[in-house]
């Protein structure tokens, strides 16, 4: 065994899995930017009074992030989430709105690590700061969903709430606290540290203990404005035009401070109810105030990659890529001409490997059959000495044949197509 094994709650990801990230990323990527959406990349790291703002009373603050000085004696963290970040950037660099950006990469949580959860963890998402429309709010929805679709998932359910307008969830807030206060007992004791911090949290409680008194709880609904009901309704409206299912909880308040009205997640019935969230969003207005920018809506999503990958597992959708080149070059003059081979067909656009070290025949067709590969080329003495090469199919029918060397690309081509 190595003397360094990988820091607990994080993993190495292989061939050929690595390439299944890569494509979820490909796939997110064309989906958004069909829809206007350009590419933010944020630092991995900011000043901790960024991340500060999604909640001082949020596990994720007071529990999770990994926070430090550097040299300077600045006070960093590595980001939890990216929202934070991009609004961080939009007040920064005062980019025309409505702007909408999308990102992808990992974000950093001092966690327990279990089924799909990791310390470094990854997940793609957008966000568009400078709109108030509750049909934006539809669109960005919308995305996630057909975003699940396009993996070729089939089993999800889209939740969906809204916290209402602050002083809406201020009062929503006083309430719960007063109904957790009259059950005080009969709630966890992990529970009564929540409350204590932020009311809301306890809604997110999956303890069986809290489940009765959870449900018995004030709905949040009960305490719209009148602004903040037609938001919710139009929201609603949109997504039906769009014939997109989603099921109404009143108890979903997602687990970060700055979100207000809209708030929805998509969940995977194929993972455990308790960590079956692939991802989720709603909308921030507040928070690039809270920044030191303008008064500006926001709303974004982000998805988890690593929960979505195990939800495609279960359905058998989206599996890893095929490991596969298209040629493989095999060479028994020395390698100087798989050198050139090689070169040449991928110059060509076409993928190719070799063997390395001027192996035996043998060794080198076993590596050519390992690769994946359609066609091998062959080079030995008899074919440098007559400028031809021997391609060989390696899949499905046939046979193999002599080509000027010369002819090499156009005839691998002819053969490929």
């Amino acid at each position: 065994m190595s003397a360094f094994q990988t820091s607990p709650g994080t993993r190495d990801i292989l061939p050929p899995e690595s390439a299944r990230f890569r494509r979820f990323v490909d796939v997110f990527a064309d989906l958004v930017e069909a829809a206007g959406y350009g590419l933010i990349i944020p630092p991995m790291f900011e000043d901790l009074g960024v991340f500060q703002r999604l909640g001082e009373a949020t596990d994720v603050v007071t529990k999770e992030m990994y926070a430090f000085a550097d040299r300077g004696g600045r006070q960093l963290a590595l980001r939890p989430e990216q929202t934070a970040s991009v609004v961080r950037a939009f007040v920064q660099h005062r980019p025309p709105t409505p702007w909408k950006a999308w990102y992808a990469g990992p974000n950093f949580r001092q966690e327990r690590a279990q089924r799909g959860r990791y310390r470094q963890f990854d997940q793609v998402g957008i966000e568009i700061l400078g709109a108030d429309d509750p049909y934006l709010d539809v669109e960005v929805i919308a995305l996630g969903w057909r975003f699940y679709a396009a993996l070729g998932l089939r089993q999800v359910t889209l939740l969906l709430n809204s916290l209402g307008e602050p002083d809406d969830r201020a009062r929503y807030t006083a309430a719960l606290a007063a109904h957790f206060e009259a059950n005080l007992d009969a709630l966890s004791a992990e529970s009564q540290q929540t409350l204590q911090r932020n009311p809301l949290r306890v809604l997110d409680s999956k303890r069986a203990q809290d489940a009765e008194i959870v449900a018995g709880a004030p709905h949040i609904a009960d305490f719209y404005s009148d602004a903040a009901a037609a938001h919710f309704a139009a929201v609603q409206d949109g997504l039906g035009a769009l014939d997109i299912p989603f099921v109404l909880d009143s108890k979903l308040v997602r687990g970060l401070d700055y979100y207000r009205r809209t708030t929805f997640e998509y969940q995977g019935a194929t993972l455990d109810s308790a960590q079956n969230a692939l991802g989720g969003g709603g909308r921030y207005d507040g928070l690039a105030e809270d920044l030191g920018g303008p008064a500006t809506p926001g709303i974004g999503f982000a998805l988890g990659v690593d929960r979505t990958l195990l939800a495609c597992d279960d359905e058998g959708v989206f599996g890893p890529p095929p490991h596969a080149v298209d040629v493989f070059v095999v060479d028994t003059t020395g390698g100087r001409e798989a050198l050139m081979i090689t070169d040449e067909v991928r110059a060509a656009g076409l993928r190719a490997d070799r063997a390395y070290e001027n192996r035996s025949m043998k060794s080198q067709m076993k590596a050519a059959d390992r690769s994946g590969a359609a066609i091998a080329v062959l080079v030995g003495s008899d074919e440098l000495a007559a400028g031809t090469v021997t391609v060989r199919p390696l899949r499905g029918d046939g046979e193999q044949r002599a080509v000027p060397r010369n002819e090499l690309t156009s005839h691998l081509r002819k053969l490929l197509s």
